[in-house]
């Protein structure tokens, strides 16, 4: 069996040794044997493990691919596996909600609701239904300074016109894809005060952000399926039926 030393695989994946002895502290590569002195013994099992580890990384974040190698180490290859389907699937939801959003900023005479036709004034749980929004969720967004809703000088009730709704689309699409405040801030007032091409930027920037997680997310599932196969998981060749 060839053994890699720990500096051999730092190397091969440009981090320190250090870096590799946290991983292995975390609990998401198998411990390694070790030799009469004391070294550490990698085999081509640890250096599969943190290549997939490094790998997942940009496209899932630490925790979230922690937490598929665990199963891995487990010898549970679905549960590893739906996870990350779970995870495209959330991606491919925001790639389509982000898509929508440039579309109605690209042409603001689009209904802001395909098919539906907007009151001039609508309560927060009608806003909330047609955005798909919890109404907690809409009130947070107020309350961070992002939406503005009038009132209602007789009761005081909130209430959402067609641009509210267009600003709850924008919001619900740039919440994960824009990592700063100010920025959603800078988006959401675009729109508001018809400033489209400024908007229309902001978006397009947050759509390209979607599709470079998308790439990094299937990076990371290439080397969880080399993975798979190194530790006898998964054949190379699918079985006949």
């Amino acid at each position: 069996m060839r053994y890699y030393k720990p500096i051999e695989i730092a190397k091969k994946l440009h981090i320190s040794t250090s870096a590799l002895r946290h991983y292995e502290s975390w609990g998401v590569v198998p411990a390694p044997e070790r030799a009469y002195n004391g070294y550490r013994l990698y085999t081509s099992v640890h250096l599969a493990y943190f290549r997939c580890l490094r790998a997942m990384f940009p496209g899932f974040g630490i925790a979230f691919a922690c937490k598929v190698l665990v199963h891995i180490q487990h010898g549970r290859i679905d549960d590893a596996f739906w996870l990350v389907n779970k995870e495209q699937a959330d991606l491919q939801h925001e790639k389509t909600v982000a898509s929508e959003t440039l579309k109605l900023l690209q042409d603001p005479e689009l209904p802001v609701v395909p098919n539906k036709r907007l009151k001039p004034r609508m309560s927060i749980g009608e806003a909330a239904k047609l955005t798909d929004v919890l109404p907690s969720a809409i009130r947070h967004w107020e309350k961070e300074g992002l939406l503005a809703p009038e009132r209602d000088p007789d009761n005081g009730y909130r209430f959402f016109t067609p641009m509210h709704i267009r600003q709850i689309l924008l919001i619900r699409t740039l919440r994960r894809t824009v990592y700063y405040l100010d920025n959603m801030k800078e988006i959401v007032q675009a729109a508001q005060h018809y400033q489209l091409e400024k908007a229309k930027k902001l978006a397009e920037d947050a759509l390209v952000t979607i599709n470079v997680r998308n790439r990094n997310q299937l990076s990371g599932i290439h080397q969880l399926v080399e993975l798979c196969k190194e530790v006898g998981l998964l054949d190379d060749e699918p079985s006949a039926p």
